[in-house]
């Protein structure tokens, strides 16, 4: 058998889309202890891919240097402490530290959920990293609960578009988005039951105050950082939640920004990260999502929202399509 395998890689360890290609002589991995070595069909594309790509993404120390956290595939083989109910053959999907962009990943059996026939190959590959990360920051960091408001930043990315349905699931008193653009806005209200999108290059913090007769909203799930540091503050209800989980407005808050609101309205702002968790912590997400929203995927009140399904020979062109920012839910890419 073959110890390498065809995996995307990076010219030069780092830099632009243009950069990356198929190496297809990556070593192969070897499943260890609790792994699975599963054969890979299709894996989704995630923001932190990008920056990984770019050398910009401080990896954890379990982490392959190959791209990718989420997959769907068949397994192959398991090391010798794997977790029990799974067999050679089995159809799954999962979240891993890294190495999803190649034919075969080594990735802990805790981390496998079995495909349900109900869902395509692409679906499950667009759903651990997007829909965990979502439940992360709802439940477990956010303290989400029935009758609480929500506001999603972000509104039509892969994450806010499982956050949105979590909360319509979850019993959210109203539930809102913002986006870059009316027609993402649109398609929060409309294919996701948002109550209001506000577009965000206006004011959108003083839209959601108008909204809520002045009181704001209970949580707000933030993936800009910087630049919506101050709005959040003033959108946000006494003794409201922001959860950061993202930097993409920067890493500086801008000049003139009062933070007297945390003090005064109690508030608590905090951040978090997915990847860095330890496997048990991981684990117990996995969990929360096999029995609370595989089901409602089966029946259909959960949706993965797909943008495009791409060959992954195609990978740059992907990693292109998500850097533009025009896209509303997932790039998958198939392996071939």
């Amino acid at each position: 058998m073959s110890q390498t395998m065809r995996a995307v890689d990076i010219k030069n360890g780092k830099g632009p889309a243009g950069n990356l290609f198929i190496n297809a002589d990556t070593p192969k991995p070897t499943p260890t202890k609790t792994q699975a070595l599963v054969k890979v069909k299709y894996f989704g594309l995630n923001r932190m891919d990008l920056l990984q790509r770019e050398g910009q993404y401080p990896l954890p120390p379990q982490a392959p240097k190959t791209l990718g956290v989420e997959f769907s595939g068949t397994i192959e083989s398991f090391g010798n402490d794997a977790e029990k109910g799974f067999n050679v053959g089995d159809e799954v999907f999962g979240l891993a530290y890294g190495g999803a962009y190649a034919e075969y990943i080594a990735v802990s059996t805790h981390m496998l959920i079995h495909k349900p026939s109900e869902l395509s190959w692409e679906e499950c590959a667009g759903i651990p990293e997007t829909w965990i990360t979502a439940t992360q920051a709802l439940y477990l960091v956010g303290a989400f609960e029935s009758g609480k408001s929500v506001l999603w930043h972000a509104g039509a990315s892969s994450v806010s578009i499982s956050g949105q349905q979590l909360s319509k699931a979850g019993g959210a008193s109203a539930i809102y988005a913002t986006a870059r653009s009316d027609e993402k806005c649109k398609f929060c209200v409309e294919e996701l039951g948002a109550t209001a999108a506000f577009n965000q290059t206006g004011d959108w913090a003083e839209e959601v105050l108008k909204a809520t007769d002045g009181k704001g909203v209970d949580l707000i799930i933030d993936f800009i950082g910087a630049t919506t540091f101050g709005s959040n503050i003033k959108a946000l209800a006494k003794d409201g939640v922001c959860v950061c989980l993202g930097m993409m407005g920067g890493m500086e808050v801008p000049a003139g920004v009062n933070i007297g609101p945390l003090v005064f309205k109690r508030l608590r702002y905090e951040g978090s990260t997915l990847r860095s968790r330890d496997e048990d912590y991981q684990g117990k997400l996995r969990d929360q999502l096999e029995d609370h929203a595989i089901p409602k995927f089966k029946d259909g009140t959960f949706k993965v929202h797909i943008e495009t399904v791409m060959d992954w020979t195609d990978v740059m062109k992907a990693h292109e399509l998500m850097e533009s920012n025009k896209t509303k839910g997932k790039i998958i890419c198939k392996i071939t």
